[in-house]
């Protein structure tokens, strides 16, 4: 029988990979559960743009006659109130994510407690702050 080379308990490099196995699997779940849910965003009361959780978007609607689609500042209106709707829609989608996600991401910062580090950021966010 061969001696751990990093003493009695020590480094077990296959629990290790089980361990994250078992957490790609988990993340994998919660993704895909995430494309499944559908989110909404508003703006102005005449957009609404729809997203997937996992921030994919699937429908814009505009309010029939809020638009003069031979006026350029109405359509740059319009164009803004799309984007502000996306937004709005996004926040609610990252909302999703962290709460699918925010567990399986915070487990994967501390190597100390089992976890693997060097993903997410000091509070084991994925992508560090502000992303």
């Amino acid at each position: 029988m061969s001696e751990n080379p990093f003493g009695e308990g020590g480094f077990d490099l296959s629990a290790m990979l089980e361990q994250a196995q078992q957490m790609q699997a988990q993340l994998m779940d919660a993704q895909a559960k995430l494309a499944q849910q559908v989110v909404q965003g508003t703006a102005g009361g005449l957009v609404t743009v729809k997203l997937t959780g996992a921030g994919e978007l699937t429908g814009v609607d505009i309010k029939a006659g809020s638009f003069d689609g031979n006026d350029a500042d109405a359509l740059a209106d319009l164009g803004d109130l799309i984007v502000a709707a996306y937004r709005d829609a996004k926040n609610k989608a990252d909302g999703l994510a962290q709460q699918a996600l925010g567990p399986l991401a915070g487990g994967l910062g501390d190597p100390g407690a089992g976890g693997l580090g060097g993903f997410g950021g000091p509070s084991g966010e994925v992508g560090g702050p502000g992303v």
